[in-house]
């Protein structure tokens, strides 16, 4: 799907991944529909002076069902050409000091909201035969290590829901894309530090968000379903995916313990 003169909607858009691929719509010249917690206020106008088509704002709290229903909502009187489930958050540690709160909150945003904006938006996009599905999973949904137990468990369910999504849509036109996500430098990743070195070491490589950004781009306008990672993260997936004992046994080294 080429990128230009699409309405497009982003959720998790007020920083990191969402705002570098906001921008870079921007400059493809698109509609844009950014779903954000709180507003960023005048910065959203500099979307339209990189070339956006129109910018809207939906604020809304993803973890709160009622929210997203009124995201939904709105959403459904449009007709969506890309669905960016972006938004995320972050848990970590051993799993019996996670905050149960925190654990319930990630899982509303990082399962519950994705799977239900994509279940209104889905029979619009059926309909007029054409639209992508880009939702945002994780090399943690692959790559399961120590103290990223809920973080995992949340990534590995929107791998499994993009997979049977992919299926069903065969032949309708409608398009899905799983992004596998390496360490992005985003105010998320800066948040691993504090919630894992305790009792792991924690690898430092990343990327910024505005490389990946152009990276789901050009995923999207190459039709591709999975967008996986490069690089050293590339092989320590390739590892997880084909060699589990050996990965495992790598971890092993890096787990400081209890």
């Amino acid at each position: 799907m080429k990128l230009n003169n699409r309405n497009i909607v982003v959720t998790g858009s007020s920083g990191g991944i969402g705002w570098a691929f906001a921008e870079a719509c921007a400059r493809n010249k698109n509609h844009l529909i950014l779903v954000q917690r709180k507003s960023l206020g005048t910065e959203v106008d500099s979307l339209i002076k990189l070339g956006a088509l129109s910018v809207q704002l939906i604020l809304a709290d993803l973890s709160n069902r009622q929210e997203v229903q009124k995201v939904s909502d709105e959403l459904k009187t449009k007709n969506i050409d890309v669905l960016f489930n972006n938004a995320g958050l972050l848990t970590g540690g051993l799993l019996e000091e996670q905050p149960l709160d925190d654990i319930h909150k990630m899982l509303e945003v990082n399962v519950h909201a994705l799977i239900h904006l994509t279940h209104q938006i889905v029979p619009q996009m059926v309909r007029q035969k054409s639209g992508y599905i880009i939702n945002h999973a994780s090399v943690s949904a692959v790559m399961h290590m120590p103290c990223a137990s809920t973080y995992a468990a949340s990534k590995a369910a929107v791998w499994a829901f993009t997979d049977c999504l992919q299926q069903e849509l065969k032949s309708t036109g409608v398009e899905t894309l799983c992004l596998f996500t390496p360490g992005i430098k985003t105010k998320m990743f800066d948040q691993i530090d504090d919630l894992y070195s305790k009792n792991m070491k924690v690898p430092q490589d990343s990327i910024s968000p505005e490389s990946y950004a152009k990276k789901i781009v050009q995923a999207v306008e190459n039709r591709q379903n999975y967008l996986e990672p490069t690089g050293a993260t590339g092989i320590a997936f390739f590892t997880a995916t084909h060699f589990k004992s050996v990965f495992n046994w790598g971890l092993s080294k890096a787990f400081k313990g209890r």
